[in-house]
């Protein structure tokens, strides 16, 4: 054996020797993390137990630590509500304010198809809101749309202060049905309300193997760029492609920073804003959930002047040009605001939806949409644990989740107004899994 081979051996041996002692130091010491997790727990459960037998004489001395104790048990039990269960009680909630079933149904699949794709901002949390204007009859939710004026490829529409989704499904099935006829169907409604997701009606068309694609006007919650007082609303635009197969392209976004609906899930959460979403009386950028609410001042998409808010503010007029003026709707300030306790005259949205045959222009549409898909999909991530998504793969993730976890999880505040509204309209509250 050479000097050169022994010392290779020899560096060999202690090498292995040197894992098999680290191996077993590694294992000790996470065999210790185990116990001491597993004895902080077992401390843990034992101090709650004793909390709880003690803590009914001394409630109003010891909020803070119940409060404590709440969050604690909350976070480890979770309430699951089924995706039908979620539907059946907004549909009753719906009718308890006299919406005609078939109404009823319409809206209510439109808010848990939010929910189930985990946009909780337009699901339930915009229930409370509805049955508000509705028991006020700010809306009519018996209200049945009518045509006002059309052509071959476009038609007016009048939504009669129906429900959104009613006069929402009316205009985008009419504009399915001009498409297939001859290639291209645009359809603008005025007298509308809140429509919901703005990707609910870009879907309804991809059904029928269309291109769609769906804009609103909103309350104004947007302020223009170096504007501190709000002039345009979120104004969210949608559009959906088929690919092949199952696979899809569905973007449904607002042209402000956020949607509102994402501030008041931040309040429900008791959660600070990121930078750049909101708004203080001042004009300056907030973190404060609850103030930014109040003040109803939203950050264009983009932000500031600074990081191209600008863009933001131009893609808001954009939609606010193609909905509320082009309808005959009210458009920018003329929009009333809308709150939680409803609104006392009526919305008046402006709204509109594109349905396109793609067989009206290059062949193979579906597999060059895919091919584009998959270029996006896999180019190279910064963080490889995060791979590149595209609009709508989110949305069937949390399908997906959603349905292997066997039903939605609301957030508690959510589950407290929905308990509130069933005890006022005398429906049956949500049943948990």
């Amino acid at each position: 054996m050479t000097s050169l081979t022994l010392c290779c051996s020899r560096r060999a041996v202690a090498a292995n020797a040197y894992v098999s002692i680290n191996r077993r130091c590694i294992q000790t010491l996470q065999r210790r993390q185990q116990q001491q997790q597993q004895q902080q727990q077992q401390q843990q459960q034992q101090h709650c137990r004793r909390y709880s037998a003690a803590a009914a004489p001394k409630i109003n001395a010891n909020l803070g630590v119940l409060f404590g104790l709440s969050r604690m048990m909350s976070s480890t039990c979770q309430k699951l509500v089924k995706v039908e269960e979620s539907r059946r009680f907004m549909i009753d909630c719906f009718k308890a304010v006299n919406v005609p079933e078939e109404h009823a149904k319409a809206q209510a699949d439109l808010l848990v198809a939010a929910d189930h794709r985990g946009h909780f901002s337009h699901g339930m949390n915009r229930l409370e809101m509805y049955i508000n204007d509705l028991a006020i009859n700010s809306t009519d939710g018996a209200a049945v749309p009518v045509v006002l004026k059309e052509t071959p490829a476009t038609a007016w529409v009048d939504g009669c202060n129906g429900l959104g989704a009613v006069v929402g499904n009316f205009c985008m099935d009419l504009a399915i049905k001009k498409a297939k006829n001859v290639g291209v169907g645009w359809v603008c409604a005025k007298g509308s309300n809140h429509y919901g997701m703005a990707g609910w009606y870009a879907l309804r068309a991809m059904e029928s193997g269309l291109v769609g694609m769906s804009m609103t006007n909103t309350s104004p919650l947007m302020a223009p760029t170096n504007a501190k007082e709000a002039a345009l609303g979120t104004n969210p635009l949608s559009l959906g492609a088929n690919g092949c197969g199952q696979d899809h392209f569905l973007l449904d976004m607002a042209t402000t920073a956020v949607a509102v609906g994402k501030i008041e899930i931040q309040m429900r959460k008791d959660a600070a804003l990121p930078d750049g979403w909101a708004q203080d009386p001042e004009g300056k950028v907030t973190n404060d959930a609850k103030l930014a609410f109040e003040t109803g001042c939203l950050c264009p998409l983009g932000g500031t002047e600074l990081t191209s808010g600008y863009k933001g503010y131009g893609l808001g007029a954009m939609v606010d040009i193609l909905t509320g003026v082009m309808s005959g709707a009210r458009y920018a300030t003329h929009v009333r605001k809308w709150t939680h306790t409803g609104a006392n005259s009526a919305a008046d949205l402006g709204q509109v939806f594109i349905a396109v045959d793609p067989n009206s222009f290059a062949p193979q549409f579906e597999e060059r949409m895919s091919d584009f898909n998959s270029i996006l999909r896999s180019t190279k991530p910064t963080n490889p644990e995060k791979p590149v998504l595209l609009a709508g793969d989110k949305e069937q993730n949390n399908i997906k989740a959603v349905d292997q976890a066997g039903g939605i999880q609301y957030l508690e505040n959510q589950l407290k107004t929905c308990a509130a509204l069933a005890e006022r309209l005398k429906v049956q509250p949500l049943r948990f899994i």
